[in-house]
């Protein structure tokens, strides 16, 4: 798949302004056709923004609508585990009215929680400045006429987007 058949969050964004520029022209001259076009070009602009976001997230594996598959770096995948431990830790203290064991589950899973968190901030990180960088190197390479060059810096582009999804998909989900 090309880049130019993948769904993107930045062409949903110009469509959408095109659509309101034509809505606006429309209105103005008094002319339906103009706004049936901009009506047409919303809802594809709106289209086009949903799949760009498509993707799934299976434990510490994200998939994109690129195809990509990411893993979730180290630091966030340790403390989903010991915020998860410290859960279960404090739910057992609940039940069973230990006290001891039902704070150290809290403090357990908070510490978990920061750490998933720092984890999240470095993946969302890297994946925009992979994004960036990709996009960048893209642009060159098709300017300089090097598909080779221009694939592999669309391959960083779509590994970075999949981080970012991913991170998006726990920060909505938590």
């Amino acid at each position: 798949m090309t880049s130019k058949d993948q769904p993107s969050t930045l062409k949903s964004y110009v469509d959408s302004a095109t659509a309101a520029i034509q809505s606006a022209v429309g209105t103005v001259t008094g002319n339906p056709n103009d706004k049936a076009q901009a009506e047409r070009k919303k809802q594809a602009a709106a289209e086009e923004h949903t799949a760009s976001h498509a993707g799934a997230k299976i434990g510490p594996v994200s998939f994109s609508n690129t195809g990509e598959a990411t893993v979730d770096n180290q630091e966030r995948r340790e403390g989903q585990r010991e915020e998860t431990a410290g859960s279960v830790k404090k739910a057992i203290g609940n039940i069973t009215g230990n006290t001891s064991l039902k704070n150290e589950g809290a403090r357990q899973e908070e510490e978990g929680q920061s750490r998933k968190a720092a984890g999240q901030v470095k993946d969302l990180t890297s994946g925009t400045a992979d994004r960036l960088a990709g996009a960048a190197g893209g642009g060159v390479a098709a300017m300089m006429g090097n598909p080779d060059a221009q694939s592999g810096f669309q391959k960083q582009h779509d590994q970075g987007k999949t981080k970012v999804r991913g991170v998006e998909t726990d920060v909505n989900t938590d």
